[in-house]
């Protein structure tokens, strides 16, 4: 069965709009200067960053607590290339994950890290059908302060 979300984007003045999701929660969105905003909030797109850090954020930690690892600080770094031309969609993003914890198995991100960009963060599925996304984690040990970085395969690809 499929789910259905809805929201509502309302316009106050100048290019700021009020968004509120479905479940009641409320974000105010702005342009940039050079677009007519005055920076009171996010710009969308943005947003659909954000959104792809939140998805596979929320992806890694479900899955490296389901592997008992003891995660003990955890951040979603995106970056985003636009084309230069109208619709000026993402081309290419880089999503950096950063796990800190005790005793962490590489194999174990690495696994968590993979799921999630090809199986089941679904703005990775969306996004990844016009941009090139590209995965890659940095394991810190709080206790030796000893990092490891690893880039994982590329997420989803853009269909030809």
């Amino acid at each position: 069965m499929s789910e259905l979300m809805e929201g509502k984007v309302e316009w106050r003045e100048g290019m700021t709009f009020a968004a509120t999701s479905g479940s009641g929660h409320s974000i105010t969105l702005d342009a940039a200067p050079l677009a007519g905003g005055e920076e009171r909030g996010p710009q969308p797109m943005e947003l659909l960053l954000l959104g792809l850090g939140g998805c596979t954020g929320m992806d890694v930690v479900s899955i490296l607590r389901k592997m008992r690892q003891d995660v003990t600080g955890y951040e979603v770094q995106v970056r985003g290339e636009r084309a230069a031309d109208h619709p000026k969609v993402f081309t290419h993003i880089t999503v950096e994950h950063v796990i800190r914890g005790r005793n962490l198995s590489a194999e174990a991100i690495r696994r968590a890290v993979e799921l999630s960009a090809t199986r089941y963060c679904s703005a990775a599925a969306m996004l990844g059908t016009v941009a090139k996304i590209e995965e890659s984690y940095r394991m810190i040990d709080v206790a030796t302060g000893g990092e490891v970085k690893q880039a994982t395969a590329t997420a989803m690809s853009p269909t030809p």
